[in-house]
């Protein structure tokens, strides 16, 4: 008696549908991601059980490392110029168009105002690595900082601020960038942590 012969059907599987779906999953991806800011110093932020999320835009970060130095970020191209700008006025110096087109797509800044100029001037690597060891001064006989958020405040009013703190900076250094914004009535500010589960 003969065995009955089985058919063999084709291992060929049809990838289109799969394709399609990776490419719509990575163009999803990209385009709902957020990058991440370039920061001069890393910071290990606290922990805590709060979810409350700071908003995407409209925000002014204010970076702080734990020897106290000080640096600021704006979301908006336009708040950056308008900024300093303004801060040129005020201290009497004035910014090339130059200098100014590479203010406003510097991810951070944190220098003292009179060295601005030839900061702006120098290769980005080098400014990276001259700002690590600046920062904006914040004590009180020269506290340029509250400038900094005033005139910030002036370009948008809708700014909201957010304070990214080292978990091993000392109080003394966060109450006196508190008390400068107290000074200008900024009394509404978000603390940048990181979150931390609950234990039972």
């Amino acid at each position: 008696m003969s065995r009955a012969q089985i058919k063999k059907k084709s291992t060929f599987i049809d990838m289109t549908a799969m394709s399609d779906v990776t490419v719509l999953l990575l163009t999803f991806f990209m385009l709902t991601s957020t990058f991440v800011k370039k920061e001069p110093v890393q910071v290990q932020t606290p922990g805590s059980v709060s979810e409350i999320k700071i908003p995407e835009t409209n925000v002014l970060q204010i970076l702080i490392e734990p020897s106290g130095k000080i640096f600021m970020s704006l979301d908006k191209q336009q708040d950056m110029q308008a900024v300093l700008e303004s801060m040129g006025q005020e201290y009497g110096i004035t910014f090339t168009p130059e200098q100014i087109k590479r203010f406003v797509v510097s991810p951070t800044f944190g220098v003292p105002i009179g060295s601005m100029s030839q900061f702006l001037n120098l290769p980005e690597d080098q400014r990276d690595k001259i700002l690590q060891n600046q920062g904006i001064p914040c004590d009180s006989t020269d506290n340029q900082f509250k400038s900094w958020v005033r005139n910030a405040r002036a370009a948008n009013r809708d700014l909201r601020i957010a304070i990214k703190a080292d978990a091993s900076t000392p109080y003394s250094v966060i109450k006196n960038v508190m008390n400068s914004l107290q000074d200008l009535k900024e009394n509404r500010y978000n603390l940048i942590t990181s979150l931390k589960k609950v234990e039972d």
